[in-house]
């Protein structure tokens, strides 16, 4: 892998350079062997390369990682090393920007670094959750067990977002749908009536004239209202790209009707079960809290678990800093609390976490029949209202012409 390092030499000056080597570790022993001091290093990335333009072409999926985990666990289990198990995984794939990634990971196993540090390199790909807990699987020597755990926790996760994507999709393609109808009728359609109402010299109904207005005047600004949609559009884009823009879209995530509960439900639910995992695997809740503070998806939620685990630093446990931010929800909090004070908090974790995506999907479910009746009524109202001017014109006309 190619790095790029800052460095000064024993008269103090800075040196900067590329250099190819399999780890940090190894670029750190290498500039000291030379009488350099190692001050930055950092991945090479090109402005523009091959391997980038592959990583956007083929981007490399969660399903991919969790197949990946589900076949090496595999691997493992029958008696196959890491790295011949992982050379045989990368051989499979089709996928280029997965084989590089496995090709790095090879090279920096095969340089005696472990397998969890080795995928820590590429935090794009495998997660600080996925790195951390693989590691202690390792240390246990239960390695092929985690790699499971975490493939279970994964596809969870997949299947959350992948439910939350379905019920937005058809509310999406509806609005595209029917914003495109409103634009045809108004621009093509209603301007056809407006001249042979004009031709013929009748008086037009109130709702006629105002539409007929409205149609005129898209069709006079027409590339203005464009330009300052557009500008509105991208000034809301850089917006949502600074730190409080990306605050205060998790706090709009977490505040919608219907689709609100269901994505605080799933994140709380994410978090158990990251909890738990961890947990279960042995690491301490002061190593875990960060980790799944790091992971959190929310802002809103991660600076409430940030929050706790400042609590839980104090000696107050977790379920009292909970009780005290409402974005936890009291149910959590009460099975939270009788697992601290009985030992189980793991299995309180894991019945929360089940219940939260119980209530989730059933949610989900109710808000995917809501939607296509809701979406029909407006669409019908849109171009309902646009028919019922002209046929009110007509009517109109006919009055005034008998």
């Amino acid at each position: 892998m190619l790095y790029q390092y800052v460095a000064c030499n024993e008269a103090g000056e800075i040196v900067r350079g590329k250099i190819s080597a399999n780890s940090e570790e190894a670029i750190n022993q290498m500039l000291g062997y030379a009488g350099y001091r190692l001050i930055n290093l950092k991945p090479y990335v090109p402005f523009m390369s091959m391997d980038s333009l592959t990583a956007r072409l083929f981007p490399i999926k969660p399903n991919d990682v969790i197949l990946l985990f589900r076949q090496l666990a595999l691997l493992i289990e029958s008696g196959i090393s890491v790295v011949a198990g992982l050379e045989l995984l990368r051989d499979q794939t089709a996928k280029p920007s997965l084989k590089k990634v496995l090709s790095e990971v090879i090279a920096d196993v095969r340089g005696g670094s472990q397998l969890s540090r080795a995928m820590s390199r590429h935090p794009e790909v495998f997660s600080p959750v996925n790195c951390r807990t693989l590691s202690i699987g390792e240390q246990t020597g239960n390695l092929e067990t985690m790699l499971r755990q975490m493939a279970d926790h994964m596809e969870r996760d997949a299947s959350t977002r992948k439910s939350i994507k379905g019920a937005l999709m058809y509310p999406a393609i509806a609005g595209v749908v029917t914003v495109i109808v409103v634009c045809v009728l108004l621009f093509f359609v209603l301007p056809a009536f407006a001249s042979l109402y004009s031709s013929l010299g009748a008086q037009l109904p109130t709702l006629t004239r105002m539409l007929i207005e409205l149609s005129n005047v898209l069709r006079k600004y027409a590339m203005h209202i464009f330009m300052g949609i557009a500008i509105i559009i991208g000034l809301v884009v850089i917006y949502l790209r600074t730190p409080d823009g990306k605050y205060r879209l998790d706090v709009l995530m977490l505040k919608l009707p219907l689709i609100g509960k269901i994505n605080l439900l799933n994140e709380l639910s994410r978090c158990c079960r990251g909890i738990s995992l961890l947990f279960s695997a042995g690491l301490p809740l002061t190593e875990i809290m960060p980790l799944v503070v790091q992971s959190c998806n929310n802002r809103v939620i991660a600076q409430g678990l940030h929050e706790v685990e400042t609590g839980m630093l104090r000696g107050e446990g977790i379920a009292r800093p909970m009780s005290q931010n409402t974005v936890f929800l009291p149910m959590m909090v009460q099975m939270i609390k009788v697992g601290e004070e009985t030992g189980n908090l793991e299995t309180s974790l894991q019945a929360i976490a089940q219940n939260f995506e119980i209530e989730a999907s059933e949610k989900t479910k109710t808000l995917i029949g809501l939607i296509p009746p809701v979406m029909t009524i407006l669409i019908a109202g849109f171009v309902g209202l646009i028919a019922l001017s002209m046929v009110s014109a007509m009517y109109s006309i006919y009055g005034q012409a008998f």
